[in-house]
C-alpha cells in the first residue's frame, strides 16, 4: 500500500466507508461463504488424532515454555474449517475440556494444563493468500509470523506490523492485539484486521462457522471486535483472519495493506555493566522513558523508529539495545543517532558491539556501526537468531506492563536491586523495554478490544532457565521484583497516570491471584480496562455455556 499521511483516529477506528469494500456479514449465526481454494503444496488429508501411545504425543503436550504440560486424552490436528467443526462437535458432545493452540508460545497455562482433555491444534493451517471477494489478505491461524511476512511481502509487497519472533502462531498473536517494530509507524496488527472466521458452539452443542467483519452493518461485527485484542481461547475456534487497512483504496492487492520500508537502518549495541553504577543505571532508564514520553505522538517524526532495550541482569555482563528505523524517511541516520545519544546522555557509558546473545536478541557483533539492509532481511535476522525461543529445554516466567510516562525513582531502584542481587547468577534474565505509542495511539480505546491506546512504551519482565528444580527460585525472584517494582500500586501496573495495565498476549495468571494482585483491581480490568463488559456480552452471545475457558478467559455476561 502506498505511503499516505497519518490517518485521523476515526479513520483507523472503523471501516464502513472504505471504497469498494466487500461486506461478508452472515445473517445471525449463518455459515459464511467458503474460503478461497487452498494454495498448491498444502498438506492434504485429514489431520491426525494423537493419543498417549503415539510417539508425537510428548512433543505436543507442551509448548514453547516447558513449565506448562498437559496430559490430554488426545491432540487433534486441524487442517480445515470443516475439521474444526467436526472436532468441536465431537469434543462438546463428549463433555471434554478443550484448549486451542496455533503456535505454542502461550506465556501462561491457557493451553497446556492438567484440566485439558483435548488440545485442538491449528499449526497445520498455514495458508497465506489474497481473497479478491473480500478484497483482503487471508491468513490461516496456524501460520507462523515469519512465514506470514515472507508470503505477504514476496507476493504483494505488503505486511502487517507484527512481532519479531519468527515462530509465534498467527492465531493467538492477532487475537491479543499484535505489535512489533513497525507498530509505531502503522499501529497494531488488529488495526488492519478486516474479518475473522470463527467456529462457535451454542449451549445445545450446535456448531456454526461465522465470518465477522468490521463493516458497521455486519450483524456479527461484535465478534470481529472481540478478536481485535480480546485474547485467544475465548469465543470459539479461529480458523483464519482477513487483513485490509482502514484507508485501503482501489482493488489492486498491493493497495490493501501497508507496505514495509524497502530498507531499514539497524543498530545493535551493548552497554557493559562494568561501566554502570546505580546512578548511571538510573540515568539510562530515565533517558529511555523521557525520550519516549517526548517522541511517541501519532505524528512524531520518530514514529518510524523502534527500539528494543534489554535491561539484562548483571550476570549477563551488559545491557543491550536493538534499534530499527525506516531508512527511506528523510534524515533516518540523524533520527537513529539522536536516539542513541539521548539514551546514553550523562551516563558515561560507551556503547560497544553486541558480542553475545541477549535474551531474544541474537549475537549481532557487526551492527555497532548502523547498517542499512532490506527490511525482510532485518526481519529474518531479528526473528530467527533467537537463542531463548529455540531452546527446547526452556522454562520461563513473564510479566508485563504498559507505561504512560517515565519510571518513578522507586521503580528504578527496585529494578537495580534485583538485577544486581548477589545471589542471582542467571544471564538469561531481563526487563525488555519496547518502543510503543506512535500510530498505536491514533486509535480510540474502544475501537478495538485492545484498550491501551496512550502508552509510550511497553515492558516485559522475563527470566529463562532449564531445570525444573529451579522453578521455585526463579518464580520467587520475578514475583518479588514485580511486586516491589509496582509496590506503589498494589503490586501490579494499575490503571493510572503512570501505568496502564497489562498485555493479554503476555498472559500472567498471577494477575487473577489476590496473593500477587493486591491492588483491588480485577485482572480483567488490568488487561481490558473498560472494554471487559462488552467482551462479556460477546461471550454471552457466541459461547453462552462458557465452553471455551481457561485461567484468564472472559466470563459470559449474566444478563
Amino acid at each position: 500500500m502506498t505511503d499516505r499521511p497519518p490517518n485521523r483516529r476515526s479513520v483507523l477506528a472503523g471501516g464502513a466507508t472504505l471504497v469498494g469494500g466487500a461486506t461478508v456479514a452472515a445473517a445471525g449465526l449463518a455459515t459464511a461463504a467458503a474460503p478461497p481454494a487452498r494454495a498448491a503444496g498444502r498438506v492434504t488429508g485429514a489431520g491426525a488424532v494423537i493419543g498417549p501411545d503415539d510417539p508425537r504425543y510428548e512433543l505436543l503436550t507442551t509448548g514453547n515454555n516447558q513449565r506448562y504440560v498437559s496430559r490430554p486424552d488426545y491432540i487433534r490436528m486441524i487442517r480445515s474449517t470443516k475439521e474444526a467443526e467436526d472436532a468441536l462437535r465431537t469434543a462438546f458432545r463428549a463433555g471434554k475440556r478443550v484448549s486451542v493452540r496455533s503456535g505454542g508460545h502461550c506465556f501462561a497455562d491457557l493451553v497446556c494444563n492438567p484440566e485439558v482433555e483435548v488440545i485442538l491444534d491449528f499449526s497445520e493451517m498455514t495458508d497465506v493468500d489474497y481473497d479478491p471477494r473480500m478484497r483482503a489478505f487471508r491468513v490461516e491461524s496456524g501460520a507462523r509470523l515469519l512465514n506470514v511476512y515472507e508470503a505477504l511481502y514476496k507476493g504483494w509487497g505488503v505486511t502487517i506490523p507484527g512481532g519479531i519472533c519468527y515462530s509465534v502462531g498467527a492465531g493467538g498473536h492477532i487475537s491479543g492485539g499484535g505489535y512489533g517494530l513497525l507498530s509505531r509507524a502503522h499501529g497494531l496488527v488488529v488495526d488492519h484486521l478486516y474479518a475473522v472466521e470463527v467456529v462457535t458452539v451454542d449451549r445445545q452443542g450446535r456448531v456454526r462457522t461465522v465470518v465477522a467483519t468490521r463493516e458497521e452493518d455486519d450483524p456479527n461485527r461484535e465478534l470481529w471486535w472481540a478478536h481485535a485484542g480480546g485474547g485467544g481461547g475465548n469465543f470459539g475456534l479461529v480458523t483464519c483472519y482477513w487483513f485490509r487497512s482502514p484507508d485501503a483504496f482501489g482493488r489492486k492487492p498491493g493497495d490493501q495493506l501497508v507496505s514495509p520500508p524497502s530498507s531499514v537502518l539497524v543498530s545493535a549495541v551493548d552497554l557493559p555493566w562494568s561501566e554502570i553504577t546505580e546512578a548511571s543505571f538510573t540515568r539510562l532508564l530515565k533517558n529511555f522513558g523521557a525520550w519516549h514520553e517526548a517522541n511517541s505522538a501519532p505524528d512524531s517524526e520518530y514514529r518510524h523508529l523502534s527500539s528494543l532495550f534489554n535491561v539484562n541482569s548483571k550476570a549477563h555482563g551488559s545491557l543491550s539495545v536493538f534499534t530499527q528505523v525506516d531508512a527511506t524517511v528523510p534524515g533516518a541516520r540523524r533520527l537513529l543517532d539522536d536516539y542513541l545519544s539521548a539514551l546514553t546522555a550523562g551516563t558515561g557509558v560507551a556503547p560497544r558491539a553486541m558480542e553475545k546473545a541477549s535474551g531474544e536478541i541474537g549475537y549481532m557483533p557487526n551492527l555497532a556501526e548502523p547498517r542499512e539492509m532490506p527490511w525482510l532481511n532485518a526481519t529474518r535476522m531479528v526473528g530467527t537468531n533467537n537463542p531463548t525461543i529455540t531452546d527446547p529445554m526452556s522454562r520461563a516466567a513473564h510479566k508485563s506492563g504498559y507505561m504512560r510516562e517515565n519510571f518513578s525513582d522507586h521503580q528504578i531502584a527496585a529494578l537495580y536491586k534485583y538485577m544486581t542481587r548477589p545471589d542471582f547468577h542467571n544471564p538469561d534474565t531481563m526487563l525488555v523495554l519496547f518502543s510503543f505509542g506512535g500510530r498505536v495511539n491514533a486509535v480510540a480505546p474502544d475501537a478495538t478490544a485492545n484498550a491501551q491506546r496512550d502508552s509510550v512504551f511497553k515492558m516485559t519482565f522475563q527470566t529463562f532457565w532449564p531445570d525444573e528444580r529451579d522453578d521455585r527460585f526463579y518464580m520467587d525472584w520475578i514475583r518479588d521484583l514485580y511486586e516491589e517494582f509496582f509496590a506503589e500500586t498494589g503490586g501490579v501496573p494499575e490503571i493510572d497516570g503512570r501505568t496502564d495495565g497489562c498485555y493479554i498476549n503476555y498472559a500472567d495468571s498471577d494477575m487473577a491471584d489476590p496473593r500477587y494482585n493486591r491492588s483491588g483491581t480485577p485482572w480483567h480490568t488490568l488487561y481490558y480496562k473498560g472494554n471487559y463488559p462488552r467482551l462479556q456480552q460477546v461471550k454471552k452471545r457466541y459461547d453462552p455455556g462458557n465452553f471455551f475457558r481457561h485461567s484468564l478467559s472472559v466470563e459470559p455476561a449474566k444478563r
